[in-house]
């Protein structure tokens, strides 16, 4: 009984129908990506020129909703999810078939949005927010229609102005009639008029609008900072790599020379380096001590004229006066200062000796 009812039904239905749905199952077959737009409040006009503007790469369909899950029932043998299209299939349903991707899709649609005024009863698609700052308007009733939506104002220079910044409909909510009209008088369009992109189809899955919806300059500033973090941890972690192993390279060389310059290792490449280093300790006991340093050469010249001083003052020993007290101790001091810079002198040619001999054993 329930088969021939269905029969019944089958032979009645209106042949322009069965070729509507045939041709969307046609279409639902031969493109990969099938979108879903919602056309409320889409004025006429604007759906024209957005066609003209779509032909060639996308193609719209509009048709009752009820025809449109036929054919889509139709097809979900040989299109994987295909059915799940069916829930987002509100307000006043179009579908949309292309061979683009579905985010090439969504911001193709989302270009050819332009600006429009609220109207009564309309969804906010966002936060709706009068900012503060001067109007056209003179003084008079607008103020208290103002602050009948919610927006502070007083008077500035003779002229009507708002005086902080306010939302005057949230996300989702529904705008009222007054709000709609202060909205107009205030030149703020904060609708869109366009192809409003629900949701989209492919390979089984369902882009939904918050998907789609991607901010570009967000999404290269955070592929810039991820490479940028997975670099530095690369190079803190030691990870050789193409784009890595340079400076890993050079951080290893100047690590090996800091260590071999801090533990006095002799080396052909820092022995430079630890002479530097062992003059520079030299110079600066030199100065802490306050001792006086002579060349070699010098100091031999300078004995020779000491033993022939002392030479001449036994021959003349009658005529010179015994040294006081005091020029002794001054003696005695200069005598200890030289030993020291003997001293210094000894250390800093043993480190130099010692490192040519290690030179020439490497290179040998």
């Amino acid at each position: 009984m329930e088969q021939e009812l269905k029969t019944k039904v089958k032979a009645h239905v209106a042949p322009y129908k069965k070729e509507i749905v045939g041709n969307l199952v046609n279409l639902i077959t031969e493109y990969p990506i099938i979108g879903v737009v919602n056309m409320e409040n889409l004025p006429a006009p604007q759906l024209q020129q957005m066609r003209a503007q779509l032909r060639g790469n996308f193609y719209i369909t509009m048709t009752k909703r009820r025809l449109m899950r036929l054919a889509i029932a139709q097809t979900k043998a040989n299109k994987k999810n295909i059915e799940h299209i069916e829930s987002h299939l509100g307000g006043m349903p179009a579908l949309i078939f292309t061979r683009e991707n579905p985010f090439r899709l969504s911001k193709t649609l989302q270009k050819s949005k332009s600006p429009a005024p609220a109207k009564a009863g309309q969804t906010a698609p966002r936060d709706i927010m009068v900012n503060k700052g001067a109007t056209s308007f003179a003084p008079g009733p607008i103020i208290g229609e103002l602050a009948m939506a919610g927006i502070k104002a007083g008077v500035e220079g003779g002229k009507v102005a708002i005086k902080e910044d306010t939302v005057v409909v949230k996300s989702g909510e529904k705008i009222k009639p007054k709000v709609a009209e202060i909205l107009t008088r205030l030149g703020v369009q904060p609708m869109e008029v366009g192809l409003d992109l629900v949701a989209v189809y492919e390979n089984g899955l369902i882009y939904t609008r918050d998907v789609l919806s991607i901010d570009e300059s967000e999404y290269k500033n955070r592929l810039s900072n991820a490479s940028r973090w997975a670099f530095n941890l690369a190079v803190e972690a030691a990870y050789p790599a193409k784009q890595t192993i340079t400076l890993l390279i050079g951080k290893a060389n100047n690590d090996a020379r800091a260590l071999g310059v801090a533990q006095n290792i002799f080396d052909k490449g820092i022995i430079d380096v630890l002479l530097g280093k062992a003059q520079q300790q030299m110079l600066s006991l030199k100065e802490t001590a306050n001792i006086e340093v002579f060349e070699s050469k010098h100091e031999r010249k300078e004995e020779a004229e000491i033993e022939e001083t002392k030479t001449e003052q036994k021959s003349k020993s009658a005529e010179i006066k015994a040294p006081t007290r005091e020029e002794l101790e001054a003696n005695i001091k200069m005598r200890e200062k030289q030993q020291e810079v003997k001293k210094i002198e000894k250390i800093y040619h043993d480190i130099h000796k010692k490192a040519i001999e290690e030179q020439n054993k490497k290179e040998h």
